[in-house]
Parts: C-alpha cells; sequence; structure tokens
C-alpha cells in the first residue's frame, strides 16, 4: 500500500482512496481504467490518494523514475552504518531512560512530566530518519520488548499529532501517553507477558486488565493529563464498539485515543514476537486500511505517509 501525490496517477492502478470529501470523489477500492475518472481524480481537490500495487495492473516501479515504490520494505543501500549507529544509540539512551521511569513508577514515585523530554527526543530520531527508526525498534530483545514497543509507539503518536497539525502541548501528550499506554502491564506477571505459547482464559483475562489497572494506578498517583489517562484507558478500543474495556464506540473515541490504537496495533504487527514473524509495514497499513470498522482510515493514511 502505497501514498502518492496525484500527479503519479497512471491508468491500470488500484485505488484504495482518493484524499478528498466523498462529496467529492465519491469512489473508492477500484482499478483506475477510463480517463474521464483520471480528470476527476486530477480535477479534485486531493493531493495523494493510496494505491494497493498488489492489485494494480501497472508497474508502480516504472513510473516516475521511482523504483523505491515497487518495494518500500526494501533496505536502503544508501543508507550510512553511521546513521544505523546514531538512531541504535538514541534508542538505546531512551530505553534505559524509560526504564528508570518505570522503576520509579513502581515504587509510587509518579511524575509524567519527566518524561516530556524522552517522547520529544525519540518523537525527533523518528522524524529524522523513519525507516531507519522503524528498522532498529525491530530489534528488541525480551528484556526490553515493552519499553522499545512503548517508545515506537511515542515517537509515531508524536509524529502523527506534528502531521495533523496539533498544537505543542497536545503533542507532548500524545508522546507521553505513548510511553506509558501499557503502565498497566506492570500488574500482569512476567510468565504471562512472556509467555510463548497459547493463553489460557484466566491469562487472557489478565492481559486484559491492563488499560484498566493503568489508568486507575495514574489516576491514585496524582493529577494527570487527561489525554494520558484516556490513551492508557481505552488505547484497546475500536470504532465499531468490539474493543476493550469499556466497548467504545465511534465518536466516543477522542483523536488521541485512534492515534495511538493505529499506532499501537501498527508496531505490534511489524514487530516480531515469539508467536509470529514480523509482518512488512506495507502488509501491515493495507490491512490496517482494509479494517475501516476498526481503525480510523484516515489516520492509517497519514501513518504510512511518513515511511514514504
Amino acid at each position: 500500500m502505497l501514498r502518492i501525490p496525484k500527479s503519479m496517477l497512471r491508468k491500470g492502478m488500484y485505488i484504495e482512496a482518493v484524499e478528498c470529501p466523498t462529496t467529492e470523489f465519491s469512489l473508492r477500492r477500484f482499478l483506475l481504467q477510463s480517463d474521464e475518472v483520471l480528470r476527476s481524480i486530477l480535477n479534485s481537490s486531493a493531493s495523494h490518494l493510496l494505491v494497493n500495487c498488489a492489485r494494480s495492473t501497472v508497474k508502480i516501479d516504472s513510473l516516475g523514475g521511482r523504483p523505491d515504490l515497487a518495494d518500500p520494505d526494501r533496505p536502503d543501500p544508501s543508507v550510512k552504518i553511521a546513521d544505523r549507529v546514531a538512531v541504535r544509540q538514541e534508542v538505546s539512551k531512551a530505553t534505559e531512560a524509560l526504564r528508570e521511569e518505570f522503576r520509579l513508577i513502581i515504587s509510587g514515585r509518579v511524575d509524567l512530566n519527566r518524561l516530556g523530554p524522552t517522547a520529544m527526543e525519540i518523537g525527533a530520531s523518528l522524524e529524522a530518519s523513519p525507516d531507519i527508526f522503524l528498522e532498529v525498534t525491530r530489534l528488541k530483545s525480551k528484556d526490553e520488548g515493552t519499553y522499545v514497543h512503548s517508545l515506537a509507539v511515542s515517537a509515531l503518536m508524536t509524529h502523527l499529532g506534528r502531521l495533523l497539525e496539533l498544537d505543542a502541548k497536545t503533542i507532548e501528550a500524545l508522546g507521553i501517553g505513548g510511553l506509558i499506554h501499557d503502565v498497566g502491564k506492570i500488574h500482569v506477571p512476567n510468565a504471562v507477558l512472556r509467555k510463548q505459547g497459547p493463553l489460557t482464559p484466566g491469562e487472557m483475562k489478565a492481559i486484559r486488565s491492563h488499560p484498566e489497572s493503568g489508568f486507575r494506578f495514574l489516576k491514585e498517583h496524582g493529577e494527570q493529563s487527561q489525554i494520558v489517562l484516556d490513551i492508557c484507558r481505552h488505547h484497546h478500543e475500536m470504532l465499531d464498539g468490539s474493543g476493550y474495556p469499556a466497548g467504545l464506540a465511534g465518536d466516543q473515541l477522542s483523536l488521541p485515543i485512534r492515534i495511538c490504537t493505529v499506532c499501537d496495533v501498527f508496531d505490534a504487527l511489524t514487530s516480531p514476537r515469539p508467536y509470529k514473524h514480523a509482518w512488512t509495514k506495507s502488509d501491515a497499513l493495507a490491512w490496517m486500511y482494509e479494517q475501516g470498522h476498526l481503525f480510523d482510515r484516515t489516520l492509517v493514511i497519514r501513518l504510512s505517509s511518513i515511511f514514504e
């Protein structure tokens, strides 16, 4: 799945979505075959569209001198080793900072303002080198998996916040919320969190308790940002109401909650787990876009633009 400028539009592309109001151009998920439809898209207010390369009948890699579009998950051989080392060092530094912060939180010394600088620094690292950042944060050891996952989610959330032109205070809250969204897992036994086989019903119940547990823990330890609290409590809610813990749906889910859900699932899908291989980012984004009843498609499209 690729997000491309409409100037690259060609017949034979399979269009998943055109980024304009449906009242202006209503077609979705179709093979572009006619000049009339092509002109309609070009004359619309859309600047970009989402293309499904696998279902297109034209070779995307032959268009506009952009061979990189053929395989968006292919490592870029032009990336210097020094760049990767720099990102690894930044991620390692942030991981240790978050690990220490969780030690303080477990001991009851909760001050989420301490996380602001870490959120902003790791967000800047993603913004500077999105593909390298994603590559580095896939390399999670068993001991640091939760921390690196939270770093990745936080960085993706702050970047989305900037793309959506949210204010600085909200973006910082998104970053802190991403770092702390799984804090409730401190109450789940490590044996359950790291179990490689299927979970028992009791173990699944323990896992699914972490959003509410984390929310209550934060509420008990001082005044916290409502955005952070909402992210912590509702990041497993889905648009159709099938999520947990409250089964919220549609407009009941605020923009920060929707942002966290999209970033959290994207990082989970693209990370290797004991029970599954990592998905490519293009496969993950394509699947998430197809699940429009679960995820905000506009946010999925914006997320895909980070890795253009």
